[in-house]
């Protein structure tokens, strides 16, 4: 999935950034440089590992709502969340105000996807996607809202993987071929979760979540007709389960701090009750 491309050099910066002294205006227009220098390399590479056999088009639209059964959308909706908090924590790190930095984090983080849609638009493989945008738009109003009402994110999207078999179905590498491939392309493997600290609503304990979960299975191709011409049967399946919340162990460490961080954005193993075609299956561990 092309859009994590553009989450993956962002995900450690706030914790690297906050290892340093702060230098106030100096130290924010150093943040600016170092972001927008990373966000072009980001760029520049995505350009060369995704599009550069692609043929070129005029730019033009292309409705992909009804393929993967928007499993890609979720990843949309995560990765601009993720990009938006981040940007908003790096910037209070440096001086900026909660408030501003609520809102100039939220714009920077759909802004920063923006360019994908644009490359897509160009490229006779893809096309411009509106389903897409809404769902960057999403994310990024999903964390405005919260740190708005709340000051703080109670409800964070999380990711998780699952080797499948259904790669090696697509000759093409469609599905992708290795496993960081596969975790990228294979929507069969992908799941994505809403982890609710439920400690800042009612008595519990506070690194235990309860995550509500969204997948997909039997998509070897985009769209359902295509899979039921090619026999396969593409479901839908949502979990519910507890979740660890690391956010709560802490060390005088920055380093290990970023690290946590970055580990948190995945809902680790653990228990689940998946419900898909209206029957309830159990998991002793949900990957």
């Amino acid at each position: 999935m092309k859009i994590k491309y553009a989450l993956l050099w962002w995900l450690a910066l706030p914790g690297a950034l906050s290892a340093q002294d702060s230098l106030g205006a100096r130290s924010a227009r150093k943040l600016i440089v170092i972001s927008g220098a990373a966000y072009t390399a980001s760029l520049v590479a995505l350009g060369s590992l995704w599009y550069s056999e692609a043929q070129r088009q005029p730019f033009t639209f292309f409705n992909d709502w009804p393929e993967w059964k928007q499993v890609d959308k979720a990843g949309h909706f995560f990765t601009a969340f993720h990009l938006s908090a981040g940007t908003s924590q790096a910037m209070q790190q440096h001086h900026v105000k909660p408030s501003g930095a609520r809102l100039y984090g939220a714009i920077a983080g759909f802004l920063m996807l923006l360019p994908i849609e644009v490359l897509d638009g160009f490229s006779a493989n893809y096309g411009a996607s509106l389903p897409d945008l809404g769902a960057n738009l999403a994310g990024s109003a999903f964390y405005y809202a919260q740190a708005s009402l709340w000051n703080e994110v109670r409800i964070e999207p999380k990711f998780s993987f699952q080797r499948t078999a259904y790669p090696g179905l697509r000759p093409d590498h469609t599905l992708g071929s290795g496993l960081l491939s596969e975790m990228l392309k294979d929507y069969n493997g992908q799941t994505y979760w809403l982890s609710v600290n439920l400690n800042k609503f009612i008595t519990f304990p506070a690194w235990l979540n309860l995550a509500v979960g969204y997948g997909a299975t039997g998509m070897v191709y985009g769209r359902d007709p295509q899979n039921q011409a090619a026999g396969f049967r593409a479901l839908r399946q949502l979990y519910i389960g507890p979740d660890i919340d690391l956010s709560h162990i802490k060390s005088r460490s920055k380093v290990i701090q970023a690290t946590l961080r970055i580990i948190n954005l995945v809902k680790l193993p653990a228990p689940a009750l998946e419900f898909s075609s209206g029957k309830g299956k159990w998991h002793w561990l949900k990957f």
